[in-house]
């Protein structure tokens, strides 16, 4: 019995803690770290993919400190959150050789329809994609 309630206070702090690390950005998604180097948007509700852009782009400058230059990858498309168990998530990455994503040569300055795994574009260019307006609670 004690071993069981030692088990369930560590995976219940080991959740805690991955959600204290949650940024909610200024379009209200909520952005997770999912290791040391790939993080994963969890949309509100829609999911639009330049909202996905949008939101990887300001957790990469707020939270890992990117610059406007750096580039930011796809690494996974749309598929279950592993942070929190939502339907969809999609993950990125700064660092695409770390994960073994090889990034696409297409310069992406659109966005097409879908996400495709090594899609990249420049954390500027991910926060053309917000459209501030009031933020809901």
């Amino acid at each position: 019995m004690l071993r069981h309630a030692c088990f369930l206070t560590v995976f219940t702090l080991t959740g805690l803690s991955t959600q204290a690390d949650a940024l909610t950005t200024r379009m209200g998604d909520r952005v997770l770290p999912v290791n040391d180097v790939v993080f994963e948007v969890i949309p509100r509700g829609k999911q639009r993919v330049g909202d996905f852009w949008c939101a990887a782009s300001e957790y990469a400058r707020r939270e890992l400190g990117a610059s406007w230059s750096d580039r930011i990858y796809l690494v996974r498309g749309r598929g279950p959150s592993v942070t929190t168990g939502r339907k969809t998530a999609v993950q990125f990455s700064l660092t695409p050789e770390a994960v073994g994503v090889t990034p696409l040569e297409n310069e992406l300055t659109t966005i097409r329809t879908g996400l495709k795994v090594g899609d990249n574009m420049t954390v500027n260019q991910g926060n053309s994609y917000c459209e501030f307006g009031p933020v809901r609670p």
